[in-house]
């Protein structure tokens, strides 16, 4: 039988920890073709390259049986580049992306590069999963995570998605705890507050440092920020239509 067509990407570039394990995962389950961004391209969102040529070259040796691209462009244009040429022409039976160093739950969906890797794939109507954990560590540990990987995107092989939609999928940081399982939940309803330093450099011209931290004030359970504290394995479908069909009434109420 042919193996099913898997394309990874990232936002973490081709360099990161993450996806050279999500790819040795996805080994296991089929065909891998790997497209990832060149240099770091976290909270680029959904963004395109629009104004510059892109630049790929082939990745030898990175991992055993799997063509692998390093692209100048977005995570976006990866998975355009990995359909649409790379690919050409091919059936493509699932788009993974990460496994990304840090959290894309609640809020930060919106921001992320590795959930926008996702989230083009469903426009292009393909089962896609965005995988995250929630550490930031450069040498993070991801080994409380291959069951679950395994388990979800052999699950997604078997049985799709609905047209348009796209696993938002958080583990929790390891721990001394096995993970729980898996919870599939709602998005948290919660804002990123956003503080910005100060600095100056060596010329004494001002420079400025974004930070800031999840205000959570959503009590309404069920949430990906909840699963997570509960050490569960956080999964949130979906979907690039933003639209909100309940307010169309409304607004027709009171604009038409």
């Amino acid at each position: 039988m042919q193996k099913p067509l898997i394309l990874i990407s990232n936002d973490d570039s081709i360099e990161s920890k993450g996806i050279k394990i999500l790819t040795e995962i996805m080994t296991q389950l089929g065909e891998v073709v790997v497209v990832a961004p060149d240099t770091h391209q976290s909270g680029m969102g959904h963004a395109i390259t629009l104004d510059r040529p892109l630049r790929v070259q082939e990745v030898p040796d990175f991992v055993p049986n799997v063509k692998a691209y390093k692209c100048s462009g977005t995570p976006a244009d990866c998975v355009k580049f990995g359909k649409h040429f790379v690919c050409k022409g091919r059936k493509i039976d699932l788009v993974v992306s990460g496994i990304n160093h840090g959290s894309n739950s609640s809020i930060a969906v919106i921001y992320s590069g590795t959930m926008s890797a996702a989230i083009e794939a469903a426009i292009e109507s393909i089962p896609a999963i965005g995988f995250s954990l929630c550490d930031f560590g450069r040498d993070a540990d991801f080994s409380h995570t291959t069951e679950f990987i395994t388990k979800i995107a052999s699950a997604i092989l078997a049985n799709g998605l609905p047209h348009g939609v796209a696993l938002n999928v958080n583990f929790p940081a390891k721990s001394e705890e096995p993970l729980k399982g898996i919870k599939v939940c709602r998005q948290t309803d919660a804002l990123f507050r956003e503080t910005f330093e100060e600095r100056k450099d060596p010329y004494g011209r001002s420079y400025y440092w974004m930070d800031g931290f999840l205000q959570n004030e959503d009590n309404g359970g069920n949430t990906d920020e909840d699963a997570l504290k509960e050490n569960y394995v956080a999964v949130v479908p979906v979907k690039f239509d933003l639209t909100d069909y309940k307010a169309i009434e409304i607004l027709k109420e009171v604009l038409v």
